[in-house]
């Protein structure tokens, strides 16, 4: 069939005119709704529910290859690489060399301190929040641990007080929970290649949901007894949904003693 001029030129602008309304179609398109993360009725978002990291920081916060006791991961050190004052970087090498007879959490069942409470062993923990509360209560699996993240605006206590965990003081910074804590003893590892602090620490955690069941958890550790300048953790938390989940028994130091049990 033989076209005139005319309609072929009435056809090229039909195919026009449709392929413009397609392309304005998609461009008002609106972008896929984000997952809504769930609230609290004061409006604040909500973090109950039990949490679990997954990955290799406890072995090691920087990159590490997999050896016999542990596969390898990846770096989860913002920085990429810890800003180690000179003597302190002796102290940790030292620390790495001697790790599996040194290491306060898998030698001495210590505490791990904080931020390695939240991925010590990979263990999960809970948090409980009430509306307009005064503190929000973690409790973790790893030696029936237990924080307090006082939200009531009441500062840390007077002088230097030695605790594992130590003082932890909340707020909200829009959708993002802030603690801030100070007081922690010496002798605390971030990990099992020797990372350590003084207790000089000064820890600012920043939970931030996701979705509903992810957690965005960054870190600052500034300690100037150890470190050239502040640096920055950051990893996900995976919220547990299996029907029944709760916290399990893992005080590790009863261990040594199992054949005494029944």
């Amino acid at each position: 069939m033989i076209l005139s001029r005319t309609h072929c030129l009435t056809l090229l602008a039909g195919a026009l005119l449709v392929a413009s309304a397609v392309g304005q179609s998609a461009k008002q398109a609106s972008p896929p709704r984000a997952s809504a993360i769930p609230r609290l009725a004061d409006g604040k978002p909500n973090l109950n529910g039990i949490w679990q990291s997954i990955g290799g920081a406890d072995v090691d916060l920087q990159d590490h290859a997999a050896d016999k006791y542990a596969p390898g991961a990846q770096s989860v050190v913002e920085e990429h690489t810890i800003p180690y004052l000179p003597d302190a970087q002796k102290q940790r090498d030292q620390n790495f060399a001697q790790r599996n007879s040194l290491d306060p959490v898998t030698t001495k069942c210590n505490l791990p301190g904080v931020p390695r409470i939240t991925y010590a062993r990979n263990l999960p923990f809970q948090i409980f929040q009430l509306p307009k509360g005064d503190k929000i209560t973690v409790l973790y699996e790893y030696a029936e641990a237990h924080r307090f993240l006082y939200t009531n605006g009441t500062p840390h206590p007077p002088g230097h007080i030695n605790w594992y965990l130590g003082d932890s003081r909340a707020k909200w910074e829009g959708d993002t929970l802030v603690v801030d804590s100070i007081d922690f003893l010496n002798d605390i590892w971030l990990d099992h290649a020797g990372d350590y602090i003084s207790p000089e620490l000064h820890v600012i955690e920043r939970y931030k949901l996701i979705d509903a069941d992810h957690l965005d958890y960054k870190v600052e550790i500034d300690d100037p007894k150890v470190y050239a300048k502040p640096w920055h953790i950051n990893l996900i938390l995976y919220r547990r949904t299996e029907k029944n989940f709760q916290l399990l028994d893992y005080v590790c130091y009863a261990f040594p003693y199992e054949k005494y049990y029944p």
